[in-house]
């Protein structure tokens, strides 16, 4: 193996070829020895201003697995290639895209809580799926609050910490109907809406009130490829959506589509319900309506709805900037009650390493 140190960077060669292009700012930022790093917590310690913007090493060695570089000001680093290495590996399972055939995996609630192996497999498969479903729960409120040792802590948000959805509580929304449900996702009037939700049913006797579930993935992928100019618009055109009832108000205005810098779908905020009047001055308002027209045309279609029926007991986890969620409608002729509450899926994808760290002991 050789090197080259240039200007800017440090060239390793493997076979001739450009293995690695280390910059000189990068390897001193990731000194990992004690003066660089807070040794208790890992923490880095090193700020990169202490150095000149124009640095270059003194000195470099490779000896076995490891870069060795000297600094102008003594200083000393050593880098593993295995930490290099490690940026190959997938972090997070890769999602997997469904439409109206898909059924969500069940689990076992108590497997689920006290099973470490039933808990990786599941939220793997949750983030991987967006939605799976947890059977023989306790049929008595507030066991969403039992959640958090998997999930994180609930995500508080207006109106209530646990939601009742049923006929005779406070009505501030169409769930509070017995009429269908569209596919949405909750609280899109929020600027940062809860990235999980729970829908744990309590008790259902009514005749009709199926579930059913859209991947918003599939959805606008296959709107992306047919209508790339649709698509683009959803990116950029703020909408906006208000919830709201006698003493909260919660408002924002946002586009429908969020991308992260790869321009890959990391946000759907779809809720036709609570999408609000848009200022018909705004440029571009006849576009994005033809493309929201396209959206809601999919959404509604049968080729994304998986529909399926949660019975008492029945907990659906659903990734709420992904998955819309939304009911048939139903007969009011018996009980009917639904608890929903909310998390974020940040700490669920972190729960996931901790259970997995628990394992290999």
């Amino acid at each position: 193996m050789d090197f080259k140190i240039n200007k800017n960077s440090l060239k390793i060669y493997l076979n001739s070829k450009v293995e690695y292009e280390l910059p000189h700012l990068w390897m001193r930022d990731n000194c990992s020895c004690e003066e660089c790093r807070v040794f208790q917590t890992q923490e880095k310690r090193f700020m990169l201003n202490s150095v000149s913007s124009d640095l270059k090493p003194d000195n470099v060695y490779i000896e076995g697995s490891n870069i060795h570089i000297s600094w102008p000001d003594k200083h000393k680093t050593s880098i593993n290639f295995q930490d290099i290495k490690s940026f190959h590996h997938q972090q997070k399972p890769k999602f997997f895209l469904w439409n109206k055939d898909f059924t969500p995996d069940y689990y076992d609630w108590n497997d689920f809580l006290h099973n470490n192996h039933t808990a990786i497999d599941a939220i793997e498969t949750f983030i991987t799926k967006g939605a799976i479903c947890i059977k023989d729960a306790p049929q008595t409120p507030n066991t969403l609050e039992d959640l958090a040792p998997r999930l994180g802590p609930l995500r508080e948000v207006l109106f209530e910490r646990i939601h009742n959805v049923s006929l005779d509580g406070h009505v501030y929304n169409i769930a509070h109907t017995s009429l269908e449900v569209p596919p949405h996702n909750d609280f899109a009037s929020y600027s940062w809406p809860p990235s999980v939700q729970a829908l744990h049913m309590l008790n259902n006797e009514c005749a009709g009130g199926e579930t059913m579930i859209v991947d918003g993935l599939s959805v606008l992928a296959d709107l992306r490829n047919d209508h790339p100019n649709f698509f683009d618009i959803l990116t950029t055109f703020p909408v906006p959506f208000r919830e709201f009832d006698e003493i909260n108000e919660t408002f924002t205005e946002e586009p429908i589509v969020r991308l992260n810098s790869a321009n890959k779908v990391i946000g759907f905020r779809f809720s036709n319900q609570l999408m609000q009047m848009i200022n018909p001055l705004k440029k571009d308002l006849d576009i994005f309506y033809k493309a929201y027209h396209e959206l809601c045309t999919r959404v509604n279609s049968k080729k994304y709805k998986s529909i399926f029926r949660l019975n008492a007991g029945h907990i659906l986890l659903v990734s709420g900037h992904r998955v819309l969620h939304g009911r048939t409608e139903f007969k009011p002729n018996g009980k009917r009650h639904l608890q929903d509450a909310y998390y974020e899926m940040d700490n669920v994808e972190n729960n996931l390493v901790v259970c997995k760290r628990f394992r290999s002991k």
